[in-house]
């Protein structure tokens, strides 16, 4: 897929941008927030259509926290739910005949999350998040359990899978999203009408699972990162 490409210097180094990822990427978030706000205006004792839905969607949010993560759970809430969402969103906008669109400079609108620049900001977010919260619970202990040789080389090894966690968060998602565009525009150029449907509705499944996959193991690490062994 091609990115419409935009460049500046800063300080004499130049800086290239994906302006399709940025754009689809706004969009998505403008999504779940529209969504967001008209879904909490008027809320009620006697649920409507939409509250109830939401009101479900966040149970299913605080149960899988209630079953993965034992003590003060409920605070992980916003970042569980907000990547979930956002992910959910970006996944299916692949699925949208937004590829039909040709940009001036190059380039198509697809799902965010077919760049690795996104998914690997957002896995970034969650190592910076279980990082803190694993130094909040623990102090200097998240670290360094003992003050010994073995002690630091085990130290040593925990911060080199820390870093390769968000590394396959990031890879996972994209990886899967990239391939599930590629055949759904190979699909369009065999046979435009009825080939892409099934599977561009595997792919629907498929933005389901990931952002499902995505949001399991966010709350592994902030459940490992917390909990009392690490």
């Amino acid at each position: 897929m091609e990115h419409w490409i935009y460049i500046f210097n800063i300080a004499g180094h130049a800086i290239s941008l994906n302006l399709d990822t940025i754009f689809t990427m706004w969009f998505a978030m403008a999504a779940v927030i529209i969504f967001a706000l008209i879904a909490t205006r008027h809320l009620d004792l006697i649920p409507g259509k939409l509250q109830a839905v939401s009101e479900s969607v966040m149970k299913f949010f605080y149960g899988t926290l209630d079953t993965m993560i034992e003590h003060e759970n409920r605070q992980h809430v916003p970042l569980v739910a907000s990547l979930f969402l956002f992910i959910v969103t970006a996944n299916l906008m692949g699925q949208l005949p937004l590829r039909i669109i040709n940009l001036k400079h190059g380039g198509e609108l697809a799902s965010p999350t077919n760049d690795i620049n996104l998914t690997a900001a957002m896995a970034i977010i969650v190592l910076i998040y279980y990082v803190f919260m694993g130094i909040r619970a623990k102090g200097a202990k998240f670290f360094l359990h003992e003050f010994s040789f073995t002690g630091i080389v085990m130290a040593l090894v925990e911060i080199l899978e820390m870093i390769t966690r968000p590394l396959s968060l990031a890879i996972r998602l994209f990886a899967n999203i990239f391939a599930g565009e590629i055949l759904v525009s190979i699909a369009l150029g065999g046979l435009a009408y009825f080939l892409p449907l099934p599977i561009m509705l595997f792919e629907i499944l498929v933005a389901f699972i990931q952002a499902t996959v995505f949001m399991m193991l966010t709350i592994a690490y902030i459940g490992s990162a917390t909990g009392n062994e690490h």
